[in-house]
């Protein structure tokens, strides 16, 4: 059974930075490019941010470049993303994805998406 379990939201000032992670169980994590997606309250879902199965290749969504690195660490089937100089707007619930890949493509679109966590919440307050 595949699980995707993210970790490490929570309420953060304004100007502040957060880690959050997604640790991967029951699949083969390194054949699989991974995504962050998250929705703010009374909002679509939207990508944040995307890496490829080997780390190599990232792209972000424009409000989020410049301010959040997302990475992976392969031998511990898990997903990071650094969010720094956080604003109010950047307040909330971020998901993980996984995209089985052979090719070092990155999707942005959630369709392309297979699996997906149950989220984590972050509160920016300002």
């Amino acid at each position: 059974q595949v699980q995707l379990v993210e970790s490490g939201g929570g309420l953060v000032q304004a100007g502040e930075y957060v880690t959050i992670s997604c640790k991967s169980f029951g699949l083969v994590f390194r054949s699989y490019a991974m995504a962050w997606f998250r929705q703010a309250p009374g909002k679509e879902r939207e990508f944040v941010a995307a890496i490829s199965w080997s780390g190599e290749f990232t792209t972000y969504a424009d409000p989020v470049k410049g301010r959040y690195s997302i990475y992976r660490d392969n031998a511990k089937d898990t997903l990071y993303l650094e969010m720094y100089n956080l604003k109010a707007e950047d307040t909330a619930v971020y998901y993980c994805a996984a995209d089985y890949r052979v090719n070092q493509r990155v999707a942005t679109t959630q369709g392309d998406y297979e699996y997906w966590g149950r989220g984590t919440r972050v509160t920016v307050s300002s």
